[in-house]
């Protein structure tokens, strides 16, 4: 189908994205301005948004699907650091000439896929075209029982610091895709190269951290970047040996290879891990959600009085890091 032409808005959704909330009475068949949202009692309404355009946050010649997948699953990813469960989603496509109806085919198929995957419904969104960029936008919905969101402000000093599975696969993926690691091929790494196009966000765990983590954040902004986050608004100093940070055997091939990539475990984004605080006489509780999630989580430091992320290297002093994590603007 490819080179197909693209129809107009209505038929475009009513053929791709109508089938996608058949699921959600509350969508009203994407006929209507709006969806109407029934809310559960006792629960609180998480909501979140992320955009993504092509050539900043996917490169151009990504595959459809895979796009909208990792839409998905960034914003999910956001849920889970806030301890909620998917509920629903709104979205907004903003189209250039170039997606053509094989392009919005294959979209809407890995959009469905994660949808259904992950439970989530389409409650409607926006379609529009642009003389600019692809420009993508989701806004999750998920619901946490009341009191009991997890913040990234609430951490404590003396308190542990844990990750969820690996760090590094995706900066690392970017560094290869984009030449900066001499002699050394992205084809040589695939499952760096899935990690970049499709984080795995850790929606079974967030849940279960409920009552656990104390601060949460997920790691897309990058290691240093975000655990500063949590450093700033909770008010302390947080204290990571980099020797302790989960690594993929991929990662640490290529870092054996190249240790100069160190800065992009400890810098780049898009992990999509959860980032989180808890008290050390919770270590077990902890090592129980790992088990029952199939999820390894690893304690990499501790939290401390004071200001500011610091990250030992493997010489045992602190990383000078170029770059603290991806920024907008």
């Amino acid at each position: 189908m490819a080179g197909t032409r693209r129809p107009g808005e209505f038929e475009a959704i009513a053929r791709w994205l109508a089938p996608l909330a058949a699921k959600a009475p509350g969508a009203l068949g994407l006929v209507d301005d709006a969806a109407v949202l029934l809310p559960r009692p006792g629960q609180e309404l998480v909501l979140t948004l992320d955009t993504m355009v092509s050539g900043v946050h996917f490169l151009a010649d990504d595959p459809p699907d895979l796009v909208a997948r990792k839409l998905v699953r960034v914003n999910l990813s956001d849920l889970a650091a806030m301890g909620a469960e998917p509920a629903g989603c709104l979205l907004a496509l903003t189209l250039t000439e170039a997606e053509d109806a094989a392009w919005l085919e294959a979209f809407a198929a890995g959009l469905g896929a994660d949808l259904e995957e992950f439970g989530l419904a389409l409650l409607g969104g926006d379609t529009a075209a642009t003389p600019g960029a692809l420009t993508l936008s989701l806004t999750a919905l998920g619901w946490v029982p009341e009191g009991t969101a997890i913040r990234r402000s609430t951490a404590g000093a003396g308190e542990d610091i844990w990750v969820t599975g690996t760090l590094g696969d995706a900066a690392l993926a970017l560094a290869l895709i984009e030449g900066r690691s001499a002699g050394r091929a992205i084809g040589e790494f695939p499952f760096l190269r899935e990690r970049y196009r499709l984080p795995r966000p850790r929606s079974t765990v967030g849940p279960r951290l409920r009552g656990i983590a104390t601060a949460m954040i997920d790691v897309s902004d990058g290691l240093a970047a975000d655990l500063g986050h949590i450093c700033e608004t909770s008010g302390l100093a947080a204290a990571v040996a980099f020797v302790a940070l989960p690594l993929s055997g991929e990662a640490r091939a290529l870092l054996d290879a190249d240790a100069a990539l160190a800065h992009a475990v400890a810098a780049g984004g898009d992990d999509y891990e959860l980032l989180f605080t808890a008290k050390p006489d919770d270590a077990a509780r902890i090592a129980a959600v790992a088990e029952e999630t199939g999820v390894p989580i690893a304690r990499i430091g501790a939290m401390r009085a004071g200001s500011g992320a610091e990250i030992r290297g493997l010489d045992g002093r602190p990383m000078t890091l170029e770059a603290t994590g991806w920024r907008h603007f």
